[in-house]
């Protein structure tokens, strides 16, 4: 491998832990890695108390994959042109700052699926901590599909509120419909009704009935 001019990687790994008290942090992987190669090496470790797992990747800069999965709230951001499908997850809750990084880092996503069950701890507030302005809308222009069936309720209405999210038209929504219809009052509740109205609902076989105001709330209905 003496010719071996540019090592282009992508490592994901996974261990579980048991009342272990030395586990490896992103600054030792990086002090591991530093005389590796010439290329920049970015290293991300997340360690998930619940799940009782920690999980590390590793990967050569610029990013070059279309997917990128389980971003937590360690992420660093960056630009990520060649992204199209992302997956987000977290034992600790997403705030409203973590989405405007995810969307500012990754403009060309097609695909976000997010996997949260704790709820948002600052949803009520309209300023932002750090400049005390309000929040800016984030805005996904090349979303096509939103998948929000392992989450929290507050991820939908994060996502749905038109005062907080901008929705493209067209895109398909994939949720819990129970919790749809909670955050959404029924499908009647004005801050989702714009976003809902140029999406489409995906609903699976196990929602036995629709609510009559159901069709003229969202674009188009779909079953799946």
């Amino acid at each position: 491998m003496s010719k071996l001019k540019k090592f282009t990687f992508n490592i994901h790994s996974s261990i579980y832990f048991d009342n272990q008290i030395d586990l490896s942090s992103n600054e030792n992987i990086q002090n591991t890695l530093k005389y590796l190669t010439s290329n920049e090496i970015v290293s991300c470790v997340d360690y998930f108390s619940e799940a009782g797992k920690g999980e590390c990747l590793i990967y050569s800069s610029p990013y070059t994959l279309k997917e990128y999965n389980n971003i937590t709230n360690n992420f660093q951001g960056g630009l990520f042109e060649c992204v199209r499908e992302i997956s987000l997850f977290d034992e600790r809750p997403f705030e409203h700052e973590f989405f405007l990084l995810v969307a500012q880092s990754f403009p060309l996503i097609k695909k976000l699926t997010l996997n949260n069950l704790k709820p948002q701890k600052n949803k009520q507030c309209t300023k932002s901590k750090d400049d005390k302005q309000d929040f800016s809308i984030i805005i996904y222009p090349h979303l096509t599909y939103l998948n929000l069936n392992e989450i929290h309720e507050d991820y939908i209405e994060q996502f749905l509120d038109d005062t907080k999210t901008y929705l493209p038209n067209n895109m398909n929504l994939a949720t819990n419909h129970e919790l749809l219809e909670k955050v959404t009052h029924n499908f009647k509740r004005d801050t989702t009704k714009i976003n809902c109205s140029r999406i489409n609902y995906l609903y699976d076989s196990t929602v036995l009935s629709l609510a009559k105001h159901l069709k003229h709330y969202f674009l188009h209905l779909c079953q799946f």
